[in-house]
């Protein structure tokens, strides 16, 4: 399945896309796509509800606004320095064990939603990355058992302000947390959905010109470690959103720099998971 939320910011229905491209509102199923949906079986029961009734749902107003596919998760948890080429080209050397670090919450938003550059920020950077959703409430999970724990895989942009990020002390994570920082989508792809997660061309552009391409096979440390791995230091909920890492072709990386100005679009993509469009505001 290929699961979509559409409505304005905090009034999303619940949707499908189905086999033949109409995306049709689900909300007679009568639940959002949160960690509650998750947690009891809400794909299966979604599945079986979909295959009486999904074809006669009404379809959505066509210009009505992509909203993130799920509901706002308990965390973002995201890889850093997990393709090789991006590692060199920021400077740093290709860890022994995963970079991990948070985004806020409340960065989520839909994947066409504008970017904002926030107050003081003049570093605004791009990376397109694979994420996956947790489906299952994962604590010390075996690497073997991981994918059981998957509810599916969506693009998504984690956006950095370099500034705040590297030239101000402490974490990441107050370069990686300002609004807007984290749109995910257009859709939450099922596993099924995918004919190997570890084999789709990934790329972005800025203003029509190709900054990144690579492929989730170059990806360091894979989606089954990960889920395992983090597992050991923290309770994974439904809900819960994994970003994977991103390619070479930052800003950061290019020579010299470039970043984001009010104006600019961004568009990327994923091979089976869509693609997303973001155009830079200044924050008000």
């Amino acid at each position: 399945m290929k699961l979509i939320r559409k409505g304005e910011p905090g009034e999303e229905s619940p949707g499908l896309i189905l086999p033949d491209g109409r995306e049709v509102d689900v909300s007679a199923f009568d639940e959002d796509y949160d960690e509650i949906f998750l947690e009891t079986d809400g794909l299966e029961r979604l599945a079986e509800w979909a295959d009486e009734h999904a074809d006669s749902s009404p379809p959505f107003p066509e210009d009505s606004r992509h909203g993130p596919p799920i509901g706002r998760p308990s965390k973002i948890v995201c890889i850093g320095l997990n393709f090789a080429d991006h590692a060199a080209e920021s400077g740093m050397e290709l860890p022994a064990e995963p970079v991990i670090f948070f985004k806020a919450s409340s960065a989520f938003c839909g994947p066409n939603d504008d970017l904002i550059i926030p107050r003081g920020g003049d570093k605004t950077d791009w990376e397109v990355e694979l994420a996956f959703v947790i489906g299952k409430r994962a604590s010390y999970v075996d690497e073997a058992q991981a994918l059981d724990h998957l509810a599916g895989y969506a693009l998504h942009n984690d956006y950095s302000e370099r500034g705040f990020q590297l030239d101000r002390c402490g974490q990441w994570v107050k370069g990686k947390s300002c609004d807007s920082f984290a749109p995910l989508g257009p859709f939450l792809a099922t596993p099924d959905e995918l004919a190997d997660v570890n084999d789709l061309r990934m790329w972005l552009t800025v203003n029509g010109e190709n900054k990144q391409e690579s492929n989730t096979s170059n990806l360091h440390f894979k989606i089954p470690f990960l889920i395992s791995y983090l597992s050991q230091f923290m309770t994974l909920l439904p809900g819960d959103v994994v970003s994977t890492g991103t390619p070479p072709g930052v800003g950061l990386g290019l020579d010299p720099p470039q970043y984001l100005k009010p104006g600019d679009v961004v568009e990327l993509g994923i091979e089976g998971l869509g693609t997303s469009s973001q155009t830079a505001v200044s924050a008000s």
